[in-house]
């Protein structure tokens, strides 16, 4: 598959799906947003996937390319009815697209955390093969305060409602990380905005406690990267296949 990435800062990437893509022989392209890079044609692509970043939504101001992303956002998935995964802010930039709201959260969400699927989401092939209460790494203080019209939630804990959720057939969105290596911490702590919500939320030698607390659960993380992984592969050729059978009826 064909995928393009949107990326806002550069240690916010794909991660442990780059290991995953190149396994699988799929292609991928990023944007680096954030530098100014500009976006592809969208048709050339099956799957559009956003990342992180320390900025908010709605600081199109300071931030003036996240006006025009979340019209890419919303023309991939109300236009081209493409699969979609958005992650974090990517997650967030996905509700403010389709007509939901974000805001900051009381507290920040930092760590190790569990989510428990919803019925949908427990019936849902995005999280096929999961079980349901999933282990997840958090690092995010806003959250998804209203959902687009028609969306689900498919997954939710006590911290933020909106875990994960579906907008549509197939656009995703997951607050928490499923993409992060054994750099992961380390990266994201040399960024000052995320130093100090570790900080402020775990105190003291914040990085070192928690690269110790993540690092013996890595090999779980990337085994529930590597099943969504081949989730969205399979969401990915039902919608192809349903694509080509709409252009069929079409054409004739």
């Amino acid at each position: 598959m064909r995928i393009l990435v949107f990326q806002h800062i550069p240690v916010e990437h794909p991660g442990f799906f780059r290991q995953l893509w190149r396994e699988n022989g799929d292609e991928w392209q990023t944007v680096e947003l954030d530098e100014g890079q500009a976006v592809p044609d969208l048709k050339d692509f099956d799957l559009l996937v956003v990342m992180g970043g320390p900025m908010d939504v709605w600081q199109e101001d300071v931030y003036p390319w996240l006006g025009p992303e979340k019209a890419a956002i919303r023309y991939w998935v109300k236009e081209l009815g493409r699969p979609f995964l958005g992650i974090c802010l990517g997650h967030q930039l996905l509700a403010a697209a389709l007509g939901g709201a974000v805001g900051l959260m009381n507290q920040q969400e930092i760590g190790l955390s569990e989510v428990a699927l919803t019925k949908a989401g427990q019936q849902d092939p995005l999280f096929a093969g999961f079980a349901a209460r999933v282990e997840t790494f958090q690092w995010h203080g806003a959250e998804v305060s209203r959902l687009p019209d028609g969306a689900a939630i498919l997954a939710t804990n006590s911290s933020c409602r909106v875990q994960a959720f579906r907008c549509g057939a197939h656009a995703y969105g997951l607050q928490y990380h499923v993409e992060i290596t054994a750099s992961t911490i380390a990266e994201w702590s040399d960024i000052p905005e995320y130093r100090a919500g570790l900080e402020r939320t775990l105190g003291p030698d914040a990085t070192r406690r928690l690269d110790e607390a993540v690092t013996p659960r890595l090999p779980s993380f990337e085994a529930s990267a590597r099943r969504l992984n081949d989730n969205i592969a399979a969401i990915l050729a039902e919608a192809r296949s349903a694509r080509s059978l709409r252009d069929k009826r079409l054409s004739v």
